[in-house]
């Protein structure tokens, strides 16, 4: 790959901290997206698809972590007229709103169409980096298969920390890591919901099998 492809195929992905960030971003590129991170899984289950779309389609992406940089994330919503959710995708041409999508709705049926026939593709396939990784999940699962945490303990541990994700991931990452419990608000009604830990089959192993594709 030549260093012109290569270049082309980074992915611009820039954090979003201030409202001056925010307009510097949207005058640097003409066509662009910004993408509001909340504060629970939602959002890296939006990210990832979005990620998808992002490997064969060359669009810069801003991203604000809206409890971080609420500012910057006001200012989005004054500027567009447009009210915060999160997550919240935002596509922008020369400035201006061309489409937006929110919450559970950030699907691949309804970011198809818009990258389609607004965005262009890549001539090859781009790797989307972020700064998020799933050590902490490691660690828990480690914990557990050596034996420091029970079942039970495991258990809701995970799914706290699952529910509480808000990282920037792949849909790789969010599909493995929902393999073992589901989605976290299916129990909306309390943990006790999930039944008990090896419902799903023989924890340990599913456990193990996760922690070897997980690396």
């Amino acid at each position: 790959m030549t260093q012109a492809t290569q270049a082309e195929n980074q992915q611009v992905l820039v954090p979003l901290t201030t409202p001056e960030e925010v307009d510097q971003f949207l005058t640097e590129y003409p066509l662009a997206a910004v993408f509001k991170a909340g504060t629970c899984h939602k959002t890296m289950q939006g990210f990832g698809v979005l990620e998808t779309f992002l490997q064969r389609h060359e669009l810069p992406v801003g991203f604000i972590r809206v409890v971080d940089w609420r500012p910057a994330s006001n200012h989005v919503a004054q500027r567009t007229g447009i009210v915060h959710h999160s997550p919240q995708f935002i596509l922008f041409r020369d400035g201006e709103v061309q489409f937006e999508v929110n919450n559970w709705d950030i699907t691949p049926e309804a970011l198809r169409p818009v990258f389609d026939s607004q965005v262009p593709q890549r001539t090859g396939s781009a790797a989307i980096a972020t700064d998020d990784n799933v050590e902490p999940y490691r660690r828990l699962m480690r914990d557990f298969v050596d034996g420091r945490l029970n079942e039970w303990a495991f258990q809701d541990q995970y799914v706290t920390m699952f529910r509480d994700d808000a990282s920037l991931r792949s849909q790789r990452e969010f599909e493995l890591l929902s393999r073992l419990f589901g989605d976290p608000d299916a129990y909306h009604g309390g943990l006790h919901q999930l039944g008990a830990p090896q419902d799903r089959g023989d924890l340990r192993a599913r456990v193990q099998a996760l922690l070897q594709e997980l690396g």
